[in-house]
């Protein structure tokens, strides 16, 4: 296996064009790609109506429903809205933006171009990639938790219907894994449409019970919350891992803000997306608050279901079961999209990608991220057996990422923006509590479901940490016993036999002489007639311009070292590279040119870099990445591979 990635630091022209993104948004219309950031986007945070109000009020912390309680839960969900959504996400932070791109890892590489090399840097690091590994629990959990609690709608319509929930619940999410394969830009034209539909439905429905009680509107006012936490204390601190799932899918809003830019999204949320939410969290409200105290407690069991008439209830089943399957597309897509991330900047071995669309490069399918997904939410829903129970999961990880997300933020507004520092704590202190506040609120849920997505951030975050350490260290062992590659191209152009044709010698750096070609004249005693040294560099932000692609040096006697720059967003095509390197010999006639692939053995060391079980997971990983040769798109017969062994 051929390391030839190395996260490399460069400064990128960050894009300071409201909306715009490195896929020139701008120039497209604003109107059409707010439509589609609504079918793709705003799944998750879209159907989180269908069970947040009703977990506040019958979760592991129930609550009286009366109108003391109803009012101040509908004014927490309306204010977590404001803070957290549309002021911390889509105003503030939708302005970090890494050259169009956005999400946990796009702003901590920015973040890194300005205090990478300081000493606190690596907490940064870290940081990113925990919320990193968190996502992965979220991404289990928003398939399973979804579509359950729209299938669970059947039990609405006729109780009898209960015993099937789970079977056609698993039926549901195993189809959608099964057509990951395909691509989403087929299924991805539909996307729209249903979620306007959705959103309209929800509205209207929503509507329809704040005309017949009006006077659900006095929860705007915030006091309600606050007289909620007067009088229960501690309990209403508990409600506050419910509310939360109210905000659920904000970072899904940063992380996908490069397909659409900054401006349609925002048009889509404020213009659409939020009143739509926020009349149907009102209505549920209404409806519930009108009710009488006797029929309160079997309406609450399902209050988004129970806002339709009777007769539009399955039409309602149907229609939110479709948007649950798009919000599960959404966030699996996602996995695919930061997988893709993380293992261009070091953080995972390479795995197995394939390009669902000749034309759009940003979808793509990784068969072991969609299989392993699958077998975790089929175990889910099994575990669990229903929504409320998933629910309790469900806070930890969607508060522990939003937490983060924070803290980097305090980071980004003093050391990039550059805010005095009396400007800055105060907006960083408000969401520190307010963010705080939902994610310790949630700890208390650790017993009851909790425990799987810490389980799995940490099982995550080890796995990414111990990649990333034992590459560096791998690096650095090779870098010692290293040959100057100008010493070795003079010494060896009169030692071995020239042959007809191009070699190129993939290396993880860009010094010394990669172990390939040392093996390959010490056992074939032979040299093309034109020896290019490749590194393939990844930097810190995703496109790079094609003007800066490529870059070369002329060693002298046939002997070439070149270098291909990409984003992390971008696919490493070596072929498609070479096409635009002019100035190393010549062009590229791939059916004359061999590549030449170094693949390490790890060997005990007598003082090891790092302890014994993280050298073993690290092995392990090593030798069931993905190889060299399909990660670079290399053509199949035309690779050589040779081995080497490394003490790490």
């Amino acid at each position: 296996m051929s390391e030839a990635i190395v996260p490399q630091t460069a400064t990128p022209n960050e894009s300071p064009v409201e909306g715009e993104s490195a896929h020139g948004h701008g120039s497209a219309s604003k109107t059409a790609l707010a439509i589609g950031a609504i079918g793709v986007v705003f799944g998750d945070i879209g159907t989180s109506p269908l069970y947040a109000f009703r977990e506040t009020f019958l979760g592991e912390h129930s609550l009286a429903i009366d109108k003391l309680h109803i009012y101040g839960v509908v004014s927490l969900i309306f204010w977590s809205m404001t803070l957290i959504v549309s002021i911390q996400y889509v105003t503030i932070l939708m302005r970090a933006d890494n050259n169009g791109q956005g999400g946990t890892l796009a702003l901590v590489a920015k973040l890194s171009r300005h205090i990478g090399a300081t000493r606190y840097g690596w907490i940064t690091v870290l940081l990113g990639v925990f919320a990193t590994a968190l996502f992965y629990g979220d991404s289990m959990i928003t398939p399973a938790i979804s579509v359950l609690s729209a299938v669970e709608g059947l039990t609405v319509v006729d109780p009898g219907f209960g015993r099937f929930v789970i079977p056609i619940a698993l039926v549901l999410l195993i189809m959608l894994f099964l057509i990951q394969r395909r691509g989403t830009g087929t299924v991805g034209k539909l996307f729209a449409p249903i979620m306007i539909v959705y959103f309209t439905t929800i509205a209207v429905l929503g509507t329809i019970h704040i005309v017949q009680n009006p006077y659900i509107l006095q929860a705007l006012n915030p006091w309600y919350a606050v007289q909620f936490f007067i009088t229960d204390g501690w309990i209403a601190f508990l409600a506050l891992g419910s509310v939360v799932l109210a905000v659920t899918g904000s970072e899904a809003l940063y992380s996908d803000m490069g397909h659409f830019g900054r401006g349609p999204m925002r048009l889509s949320w404020f213009g659409f997306v939020m009143p739509c939410l926020l009349l149907n969290y009102f209505g549920q409200g209404a409806m519930i608050a009108a009710m009488d105290p006797a029929e309160t407690l079997a309406a609450m069991k399902s209050p988004f279901f129970n806002m339709a008439p009777e007769e539009l209830r399955l039409p309602l089943v149907l229609l939110a079961t479709a948007a649950t399957f798009i919000a599960s597309q959404a966030v699996i897509s996602g996995a695919f999209s930061i997988t893709h991330q993380a293992i261009q900047l070091g953080f995972i071995p390479r795995l197995s990608t394939e390009h669902t669309s000749a034309t759009e490069r940003g979808q793509i399918y990784i068969p072991f991220i969609n299989n392993a997904l699958m077998v975790a939410v089929i175990l889910l829903v099994l575990m669990f057996q229903n929504s409320s129970n998933l629910a309790a999961a469900y806070g930890i990880a969607v508060t522990g990422a939003m937490f983060i997300d924070t803290l980097l933020m305090g980071v980004l507004l003093v050391a990039v923006w550059k805010w005095k520092w009396w400007y800055a704590l105060p907006v960083f202190l408000v969401f520190v509590f307010v963010d705080g506040a939902y994610f310790f609120a949630n700890l208390p849920k650790v017993p009851y479901g909790g425990w799987f997505p810490l389980v799995v951030g940490v099982i995550a975050f080890t796995l990414l940490t111990t990649w990333a350490r034992g590459r560096k260290l791998m690096r650095d062992r090779m870098s010692e016993t290293a040959l100057p590659i100008e010493i070795f191209a003079k010494s060896a152009k009169n030692s071995a036999t020239r042959v007809p044709g191009t070699a190129i010698f993939m290396a993880s750096q860009t010094a010394g002489v990669p172990s390939a070609l040392l093996h390959n004249i010490k056992h074939n005693k032979v040299l093309h007639e034109r020896v290019v040294i490749l590194t393939v560099l990844i930097a810190d932000k995703p496109y790079v311009p094609e003007g800066e692609r490529c870059s070369m040096i002329d060693l002298g006697d046939g002997f070439y070292r070149a270098t291909l720059h990409y984003g992390f967003m971008e696919e490493t095509d070596v072929p498609e590279g070479l096409k635009h390197m002019q100035r190393c010999g010549g062009d590229f006639d791939m059916m004359h040119t061999s590549f030449f692939l170094s693949r390490q053995t790890l060997l005990p060391s007598a003082k090891p870099g790092m302890p014994i079980w993280r050298e073993k997971i690290f092995a392990w990983m090593l030798r069931n990445a993905a190889t060299a040769m399909d990660f670079f798109r290399l053509p199949t017969n035309r690779v050589v591979e040779l081995g080497s062994q490394v003490e790490i």
